[in-house]
């Protein structure tokens, strides 16, 4: 799948913005950075998870 979609609700920089969501398409923001806290899982990486809780049982 890839990266995600660039939204504000994912950027870094949502907190203390002054442009938060005032943007029509944020992929073109150029304060845009990906907040690596948030964990965002993909179809792939959940179906390979499940398959390793499947082996550990």
């Amino acid at each position: 799948m890839g990266e995600p979609k660039p939204t504000c609700s994912i950027c870094a920089w949502r907190a203390t913005c002054n442009k938060k969501y005032s943007i029509a398409d944020p992929s073109k923001c150029l304060d845009y950075a990906r907040d690596l806290t948030i964990e965002i899982k993909t179809e792939g990486k959940e179906e390979q998870n499940e398959d390793k809780d499947r082996d550990r049982n």
